[in-house]
């Protein structure tokens, strides 16, 4: 959360360590300004679409927790009792900022969920600095056996138990959310960290990819691109590296991309977004990688990062809501 209420510094000690304008900025003193993604709204908040939704704690030793996202009625696509896909959920925001109980998300997870008729798990990772990479990992995969803590139907969430078809598990994110739903299904290609669930599908949202040598139409933008230069060093100071495999999948040394561990994915960019061409070229890698499944991409033209989360009523993020749901539900076994 954001830890400072003021723009400037108070004391003359205190000078800007890091700025990211219009997303964070750290301080000598140790204080911390995040400039979005900083307001909580409880999950009773009303939406247009017909959900419930309810917060959970995911492990009582932690503070990792969930927006848990229900259509009503919950069975309202087969009348049968755990017959819903499963969606779970990794929010953007540059590994730095937001989480699922602002009014961004709960509104976009809500309509997801209504859209495609599913259960959606929208999780809360920690965040850097104040916990850098791995930090956003470790949880985001914590979260994943939590679900898959319920495949048998005997887990701690109801929710889940009575509502969730186990065969039909998705796994989504946009921006940092897409980078991390990427590095768990890597993980879960490796027979050695098998949860007990297979993944059907994960879909990468505009995905934050990025590399060292810059590609593309990222030639065109140099302020952006410097940006986005900063960003993974100053997230991950362990290992700053622009090529680290996490944050560039497709460089020189990062593990095949045959091992993704799911049956299909859907990426999606945007025409006007700085990180489209890793899109374009993590789809081109994957598709010639070896991998068994089946891949495809969406651009939307004229728009740019994450647009739809700005703008839910929109004809375009209408349409990326709807592409998604197609997505989710193409698997969907016939009523009965």
């Amino acid at each position: 959360m954001e830890n400072s209420d003021t723009n400037t510094p108070t004391t003359a000690e205190a000078e800007v360590a890091h700025d990211f304008p219009g997303l964070i900025r750290v301080f000598t003193d140790g204080r911390i300004q995040r400039f979005k993604g900083t307001d909580v709204v409880p999950p009773s908040t009303p939406t247009t679409h017909p959900v419930s939704s309810k917060d959970v704690n995911l492990n009582p030793h932690s503070t990792l927790s969930a927006r848990l996202f229900l259509p009503t009625p919950p069975s309202i696509t087969t009348n049968r009792r755990r017959s819903l896909p499963l969606l779970v959920y990794f929010h953007g925001g540059g590994f730095c900022t937001s989480s699922p109980f602002t009014s961004t998300y709960h509104h976009y997870i809500a309509a997801v969920a209504a859209e495609a008729k599913l259960v959606a798990v929208s999780v809360q990772y920690r965040l850097a600095p104040e916990h850098p990479i791995p930090a956003a990992y470790e949880d985001s995969w914590a979260a994943l056996q939590w679900v898959a803590s319920h495949r048998s139907n005997a887990g701690p969430e109801p929710w889940l138990n009575e509502n969730v078809d186990f065969g039909r598990v998705f796994l989504a994110g946009d921006s940092a959310g897409a980078n991390i739903v990427h590095n768990l299904t890597m993980l879960l290609g490796d027979p050695d960290w098998d949860i007990g669930i297979d993944i059907l599908g994960v879909c990468l949202v505009h995905p934050y990819f990025w590399g060292s040598v810059p590609l593309g139409s990222e030639t065109m933008d140099l302020d952006r691109r410097a940006f986005v230069n900063r960003l993974w060093p100053f997230v991950c100071p362990e290992s700053p590296d622009n090529d680290d495999p996490r944050i560039n999948p497709v460089g020189e040394g990062s593990p095949s991309l045959a091992w993704l561990g799911c049956r299909r994915v859907l990426i999606c960019v945007a025409e006007k977004d700085v990180l489209k061409e890793r899109g374009w070229i993590y789809y081109s890698a994957l598709s010639k990688s070896g991998w068994m499944g089946v891949v495809e991409i969406k651009e939307t033209q004229g728009e740019g990062h994450a647009f739809h989360l700005y703008d839910l009523a929109c004809d375009k993020a209408q349409d990326l809501i709807k592409s998604l749901a197609r997505f989710f539900n193409r698997d969907q076994p016939p009523s009965i």
